[in-house]
């Protein structure tokens, strides 16, 4: 499990947010481990890459997605990410930034998360490039009642859609399979 994406949040914070997580996940069966990017910053894409290689499948929670974003290119993890992926080496699997940034680019997800959290968090820019696994940028928690950003997420699948950007957008509760060719 990568939750980098909660790493703008106070130590306290993030480490319930990790552990609420982990809770999720072993209630499903899983047997969760956190690799904490932070760990491997500076170090390019092959040692986080045999991390990642170790597991079967990847799981990337939902946060801030420019957080996530620059926790994965200061570890080299969105380089390695991208490879075991087109290898088929690992189901990757996540929601919200974890979704979002597998997009090309990450520019009108602002109105939804901060680009200044990268600053809080890591001192550093944030970046508007995405992994580019998709081709299309994924708009998460839309028409999803009682989620504070269903709103603005809605208002940002309408500019997409206006200005002509790939996008699918999700309801909570709601998945993208891609496996090969296939999509559904």
């Amino acid at each position: 499990m990568i939750a980098n994406a909660v790493d703008g949040l106070g130590e306290g914070e993030r480490r319930v947010a990790v552990e609420r997580e982990i809770d999720a996940l072993d209630g499903l069966g899983l047997r969760p481990v956190e690799v904490d990017l932070r760990a491997f910053f500076g170090e390019g894409p092959g040692r986080v890459g045999e991390a990642l290689r170790e597991f079967p499948m990847l799981w990337v929670r939902g946060g801030n997605v420019f957080v996530l974003r620059h926790a994965l290119a200061e570890s080299g993890a969105d380089r390695a990410i991208a490879e075991l992926v087109r290898e088929d080496a690992v189901v990757y699997a996540g929601y919200s930034a974890g979704a979002c940034v597998l997009a090309p680019e990450l520019y009108g997800l602002e109105r939804c998360d901060d680009p200044r959290a990268v600053h809080a968090a890591y001192g550093a820019e944030a970046r508007f490039d995405g992994l580019a696994v998709l081709d299309y940028v994924v708009v998460p928690h839309v028409d999803s009642p009682g989620h504070p950003e269903t709103e603005v997420l809605g208002a940002v699948a309408d500019i997409y859609r206006s200005q002509g950007v790939a996008h699918r957008t999700l309801r909570d509760g709601q998945a993208i399979v891609v496996n090969g060719p296939a999509v559904r």
